[in-house]
């Protein structure tokens, strides 16, 4: 099969679980004996067409120079890459197109792409935002509420990548959901890795945006240090929120609890920064599926996160066994670090369990298979 995948970032250019997912089963899909192409902005220099590892990446436009304005995400640039993508597309012909969900105006044109080619369309869905759109843009919301039930409802096939997203589709009225496929971790790569010399008792890997609601971890540390005076959290990424934290960390008096380890550029090193630590904690309330907590696992690591119907990654978690789910509040999570960090040792092979259950191998094949069907 000739496949194509679209999506605004390619790894390893950028380290969100979307563009991840893409690689991961490009690459297996590879070795399977499948053509495989990915279109997104050409963060590279030269040719705009290069082949990495046998997967073929089309550049088609200039990467953003911001993906975020004043921490919210730009809604110029996807509707230049949008606008960009159509005539690449419409350069060859594919036996599927896989587009992701969001940020929806990519799906525009890789329908009419698909139409004009006679392919097979898919939309794989990460996350549904529904009403969320309204805490995020206040009464402006609503546009992108239709926006994202227009795309929801296009003719095509759909792939939700949780339980909890095919849940959310159907409330938007979808009811032809074709497939749930999951996502996966490289369990065999994570297994190699050794861990940091930089010791943590927690760990938090993601981008520093107001959703991620780090400031609450930062706080829940300020708590922590009565009982546990040299208590460590490694924060690893960037983001707009950075130097809000950064402050919030000064004005706690926390530089010697808490450590900024900026962006990693190799997965291998999130891994590393894991294995030297104890407890992982993730407080997004919006998670389409929650990959790092599966890593997490996969390296020992017991996974906290927040309970919200939005937030998927507690599908993943079974309440004592390789994490907790707790509350929004510095308090509930100070407590749910304390009871993670005394079992740690106990919850470790529940951890190595679970992980086991998602790998990308058998996504691969089972993402295979779906195309084949088609």
């Amino acid at each position: 099969m000739k496949i194509a995948y679209v999506y605004d970032s390619i790894y390893p250019y950028t380290f969100g679980g979307v563009e991840k997912r893409i690689w991961e089963l490009s690459v297996r899909l590879v070795q399977k004996g499948h053509e495989v192409h990915i279109f997104g902005p050409k963060f590279w220099t030269g040719s705009r067409i290069i082949q990495k590892e046998g997967v073929y990446l089309h550049g088609v436009c200039r990467p953003p120079k911001a993906r975020f304005v004043k921490g919210r995400r730009s809604i110029t640039w996807p509707i230049y890459f949008s606008m960009s993508l159509l005539f690449p597309l419409l350069g060859v012909e594919y036996d599927v197109i896989d587009c992701q969900n969001f940020p929806y105006f990519p799906s525009y044109s890789t329908r009419l792409a698909s139409s004009i080619k006679k392919s097979h369309m898919v939309i794989t869905w990460h996350e549904v935002w529904g009403d969320y759109w309204y805490e995020y843009l206040g009464r402006v919301g609503f546009l992108g509420r239709t926006i994202e039930k227009m795309t929801a409802t296009m003719k095509c096939e759909i792939i939700a990548v949780s339980h909890q997203t095919k849940q959310d589709l159907e409330s938007l009225g979808v009811h032809s959901l074709t497939k749930v496929i999951v996502n996966g971790i490289d369990l065999e790569n994570i297994r190699k890795i050794m861990p940091a010399s930089q010791v943590s008792d927690i760990i938090f890997v993601g981008r520093l945006i107001k959703e991620k609601k780090v400031d609450i971890l930062v706080k829940s540390i300020n708590l922590l240090k009565k009982e546990c005076p040299n208590i460590k959290v490694v924060i690893v990424g960037d983001g707009p929120e950075k130097e809000v934290l950064e402050k919030l960390i000064k004005d706690l008096k926390l530089k010697d609890n808490v450590i900024m380890a900026g962006r990693l550029e190799k997965d291998e090193q999130v891994y590393s920064y894991m294995k030297s630590s104890e407890v992982f904690v993730s407080l997004s309330n919006r998670e389409g599926f929650g990959l790092v907590a599966l890593e997490a696992n996969a390296c020992g690591l017991p996974v906290i996160t927040v309970r919200n119907p939005r937030n998927a990654m507690c599908d993943l978690i079974t309440e004592g066994e390789n994490g907790f789910i707790c509350g929004s509040t510095e308090e509930e999570l100070a407590e749910k670090v304390l009871m993670a960090k005394n079992s740690a040792g106990k919850m470790r092979e529940e951890c190595l369990k679970n992980a086991e259950n998602y790998s990308w191998d058998q996504i691969a094949n089972d993402i295979e298979l779906f195309y084949r069907e088609l």
